[in-house]
């Protein structure tokens, strides 16, 4: 196989993340979480000078994923994966949705529930 030359089953990849962001981490982007839905763009931009994750996460997304989905697909740790986005999201290749945030339920809702529930 081909990609034997890659993983040692002691060591895990012999690719580190560092390498492969370059040495950037993730910049204080708050749209960009564990739940956003990223999609890649029907259509996008030219892939020359994408690294493989790149593509590898172009080509996931073509339907909605979430971050943390892309990054067990892809076997790197989030803050890779956050990296990786935040590039194609500034090339015009991927679009994000952050999750809704819950609204907490009513305390008297709550309080029904634990009532009914005790009665049991």
């Amino acid at each position: 196989m081909a990609d034997e030359g890659w993983y040692d089953e002691a060591a895990g990849p012999l690719v580190r993340p560092y390498a492969i962001t370059r040495g950037r981490i993730p910049v204080g982007d708050a749209t960009l979480d564990v739940a956003s839905q990223v999609m890649a763009i029907a259509g996008g931009q030219d892939p020359v000078g994408l690294a493989p994750e790149h593509l590898t996460i172009l080509e996931l997304c073509q339907r909605p994923l979430s971050v943390a989905e892309i990054a067990a697909y892809v076997k790197v740790p989030l803050a890779v994966v956050k990296v990786l986005c935040g590039d194609l999201i500034e090339r015009g290749d991927v679009i994000v949705r952050s999750p809704q945030p819950a609204q907490a339920p009513d305390r008297a809702l709550l309080q029904a529930v634990l009532n009914g529930l005790t009665k049991l």
